[in-house]
């Protein structure tokens, strides 16, 4: 027989109201205390062998240049541990490596467990992938990749607008000419990037020279050895350069230092994501902060509704960036 909700609220000393509250993951109850409602009433029975209580939080690698060696994804898989925890639901964690022999078989795998939502991270997905992700079970939300079809629930970054903001920005400070440091993958975050960055241009009646856009590696180490390849041609540089991420700008910063070139009194240069790092680069980088654990508490929250409503309705949650102004950017005013 079921426990019921009075029993669990007579062991835990939380009130009736409080105990459903929680087992219904409605707002307003103390993360703590329906963490702790909530992992008694499984360990009691309460919940339905066929309800899921498990999260899959899988991380797609289609070449891995982004998703590896950053600290940002740690961050985001914090919040999803925390917010996991809080709704009382277990997490795991999967790769799925497209380069690797077993990946047909990995895949296969995922598909067929129904017992465990799915919070996908997207960053590497190209529209090519698409088919792969509609095999995927439901209850199943995004992170950092979106389908204009509507056909399944995301979380994102307000990239575009994102990009924008800071393009504008540079032209605020009186830049004229603005270049565009872009990662050799182009993953959809950094096109909806680069569009922003055009639109701010656009709209500002400002050339886009093509010499001023670099194409570099995705990571520091490439991204430093790319833009000193770039430097050695000797380019007439812009004033100034919106970078894709951090990454990538903390990479062509070095660069452009060992070649003698001052940022921000020659070259200004704006970020993306707000690594820990950034804050103490030389000279410490002007950036859009992402608020990572934020994105994988959302996902956790989405996907905990979807459990809980299932009426097929589907949502983008969109989680805006916040501009942090430190000391890699020269106003010419």
């Amino acid at each position: 027989m079921k426990v019921s909700a009075k029993k669990i609220s007579e062991i835990t000393g939380f009130s009736p109201a409080t105990v459903s509250n929680a087992l219904n993951y409605k707002k307003g109850v103390n993360a703590e205390t329906a963490a702790t409602i909530l992992r008694v009433a499984q360990d009691l029975g309460y919940f339905d062998e066929n309800q899921i209580r498990k999260v899959k939080f899988v991380t797609y690698k289609r070449t891995g240049r982004v998703v590896e060696d950053t600290p940002y994804f740690p961050l985001m898989i914090t919040g999803i541990e925390q917010e996991c925890r809080a709704c009382g639901m277990e997490m795991t964690m999967y790769n799925l490596d497209r380069q690797s022999s077993n990946f047909k078989e990995e895949l296969k795998w995922l598909s067929n467990d129904k017992a465990a939502g799915i919070i996908f991270l997207g960053t590497e997905l190209l529209d090519e992938d698409l088919e792969m992700i509609r095999s995927l079970p439901s209850p199943f939300v995004m992170i950092d990749y979106w389908r204009e079809d509507m056909s399944f629930d995301a979380v994102l970054i307000n990239n575009a607008d994102a990009a924008r903001m800071a393009t504008e920005y540079l032209i605020g400070n009186g830049h004229k000419e603005i270049g565009y440091l872009q990662g050799n993958f182009r993953i959809k975050p950094f096109r909806s990037r680069a569009t922003g960055y055009q639109t701010a241009l656009r709209k500002a009646q400002l050339p886009l020279k093509k010499e001023h856009v670099v194409t570099l590696s995705c990571d520091m180490e490439g991204s430093y050895a790319d833009m000193k390849a770039y430097l050695s041609r000797k380019p007439n540089l812009p004033t100034a350069f919106f970078a894709d991420n951090d990454m990538i700008a903390l990479g062509a910063m070095k660069a452009m230092a060992e070649c003698g070139i001052r940022i921000p009194e020659d070259v200004s240069v704006v970020g993306f994501d707000d690594l820990p790092f950034a804050a103490i680069s030389s000279p410490p980088l002007t950036t859009l902060r992402v608020p990572k654990q934020e994105i994988g508490r959302a996902a956790v929250r989405r996907l905990r509704d979807m459990i809980q409503d299932n009426n097929g309705n589907r949502q983008k949650v969109q989680v805006c960036t916040q501009f942090i102004e430190r000391e890699s950017v020269r106003s010419l005013w």
